[in-house]
């Protein structure tokens, strides 16, 4: 009976030893999908910064172009300004 007994303890121990076994191969499975993710997720941040600085870059560059236009905009208002009056005189005569 204690044979019985013994080889039933062993059998459980057995079991529970194939258990950690397969348990720490879900773990390291799992670990290495999570470095893939995080590896694929760190080049896709790299990615969007780099695309961020373009974007960036272009919104200054739009921003200058505009303030440029708009000062042309501005000068030629003057300039019409200016002009209106003589306008009025040459349609006057």
């Amino acid at each position: 009976m204690n044979g019985l007994a013994g080889m039933e303890k062993f059998s459980h121990l057995e079991d529970k030893i194939y258990l950690t076994i397969e348990f720490a191969k879900k773990m390291r499975e799992e670990k290495e999908k999570l470095e893939s993710e995080m590896k694929t997720l760190r080049h896709e941040i790299s990615t969007l910064l780099n695309e961020k600085s373009r974007l960036e870059e272009k919104v200054e560059d739009l921003m200058s172009e505009r303030d440029a236009i708009q000062l042309k905009i501005e000068a030629m208002l003057d300039a019409i300004t200016v002009i209106e009056p003589e306008v009025s005189e040459v349609l006057q005569s």
